[in-house]
């Protein structure tokens, strides 16, 4: 057994053998790759389009008429359409299988009373991921051990608040679906450490279960796709009846039945739209190169004419019409305290290189308001205090210019009882908070102690 770094308990790992044995027995850690259609597949798929068949008959049609020239060019605009909706479908393929190479996570895992750096596809039930700040979790598994350890869950609940994971649950926190101890593939460690045992991977964990999922969607026709299949079999059905009605009118005038045949070809091929799928296929290349050049990929055609046909659009605010970002936009100091002290000492009560938005956007408003955040963290560390979900704040002991001091922030309920203040004044501390709450704000409190004698245990 061994210790690691940060940690207490000792902890082995997996052997070789046991993860040979284990990736046997339970796979990789992917999800069931998407059966991709083959190149043949494609074609007679895109020819299978009633657009595509209008073209193939007005051209056989052109054959037999004794015009094959423009027997042939029509056969020319089928395989320009067949290859423009190829290339757009391969280019996009490329595109996203670059971009999916690219996000492939590396994960640090205990194996053999060694640390190992491998591919997320590799990792097993029973191994032991060490789960650091800004790391993507590859696999489901229960926290053995953690510091100020806490999860950004949005991608599965779609809320942004961070989840601080905690041994210790209620009755009403165990019987959630997303447990308070359980790390989930797909989310994101915001802050802190944690030794992880996976317990479900691949298709097996609650983001793979969402994926296997969504594979088992049925792709449906598109609006315009069933607007122009219908009218492709309108003009066909007309152009059937006016071929019909004409072969019989001219063969009971003539009674020549090739001359009455090629007079119902003639006037059928009249009614047939031939160059309607050319432009259609034309402007939807044309509006997938635009949304090309904004970063925007389009993978079937038709989906350029779908986005034009929203009306209501239901989307995840977070993340998606916001930045998933926060800014400092109201900043009250209290008493004689500066701005600009208020800021410093926020700054330092923060993380030195913060994945957590709220700490990022103090350090960004206090380098903002003229404070060297690059050189703010230099000092000497004491102490520290990790935030959890039971105090609701969190703190550092510095020592600057020889001088012990601590610097601490969190919930207004947490912070403002531990700071000497008269009723008079907390009164008026707490108006100004409900005043930025009323707002819709996200209030919090910023104190300090300098000239510490003594490291306290806790900051409660």
């Amino acid at each position: 057994m061994a210790k690691y770094d940060g940690f207490m308990g000792d902890y082995v790992g997996l052997t070789p053998e046991a993860v040979k044995e284990k990736q046997e027995l339970h796979g990789f850690n992917e999800l069931e790759p998407e059966v991709k259609e083959t190149l043949f597949h494609k074609i007679i798929n895109i020819f299978k389009e009633p657009m595509f068949l209008l073209l193939f008959g007005t051209s056989a049609l052109y054959f037999i008429l004794g015009e094959p020239s423009d027997g042939f060019i029509m056969i020319g605009f089928v395989a320009f359409m067949a290859s423009i909706n190829i290339f757009q479908e391969w280019r996009t393929d490329q595109t996203l299988n670059a971009l999916k190479e690219l996000s492939a996570p590396k994960v640090r895992v205990i194996r053999n009373n060694q640390i190992e750096v491998i591919e997320s596809k590799e990792v097993t039930v029973l191994d032991l991921m060490i789960l650091e700040e800004g790391e993507k979790i590859s696999a489901d598994g229960l926290v053995l051990e953690m510091n100020d350890f806490g999860v950004d869950e949005s991608t599965l609940t779609g809320e942004s608040e961070i989840v601080w994971k905690k041994f210790n649950m209620n009755e009403e926190e165990q019987a959630l679906h997303f447990r308070r101890d359980t790390c989930y593939a797909g989310t994101v460690v915001t802050q802190g450490r944690a030794i992880v045992e996976v317990t479900a991977i691949g298709a097996k964990t609650e983001y793979g279960r969402i994926g296997c999922d969504l594979l088992t969607v049925e792709q449906k026709s598109t609006p315009l796709e069933k607007q122009t299949r219908h009218l492709i079999k309108v003009c066909a059905l007309i152009g059937f009846g006016m071929f019909l009605l004409v072969v019989a009118f001219t063969f009971i005038n003539t009674n020549d039945v090739i001359e009455s045949l090629l007079s119902g070809i003639t006037l059928a091929m009249a009614v047939i739209p031939e160059e309607f799928p050319v432009i259609l296929t034309v402007f939807l290349a044309m509006g997938a190169w635009r949304l090309a050049k904004k970063n925007a990929l389009i993978r079937r055609m038709p989906s350029v004419e779908t986005l034009g046909a929203v009306t209501t659009l239901c989307v995840d605010k977070t993340g998606t019409l916001t930045k998933n970002e926060m800014n400092v936009e109201q900043v009250y100091a209290y008493g004689d305290t500066s701005l600009m002290e208020l800021m410093n000492w926020a700054a330092l009560a923060c993380e030195p290189a913060p994945f957590d938005p709220m700490e990022k956007a103090i350090l960004l408003s206090a380098k903002n308001n003229g404070i060297d955040t690059v050189h703010l963290f230099d000092k000497p560390l004491v102490d520290e205090y990790p935030f959890s979900s039971e105090t609701k704040m969190m703190g550092h002991i510095w020592e600057i210019e020889g001088v012990v001091t601590l610097a601490a922030k969190g919930s207004c309920e947490s912070i403002l009882p531990l700071c000497h203040l008269t009723d008079t004044q907390l009164k008026q501390v707490i108006e100004e908070q409900e005043k930025l709450a009323r707002q819709g704000y996200r209030v919090i409190a910023v104190a300090t102690r300098q000239d510490l004698t003594t490291i306290p245990a806790t900051l409660a």
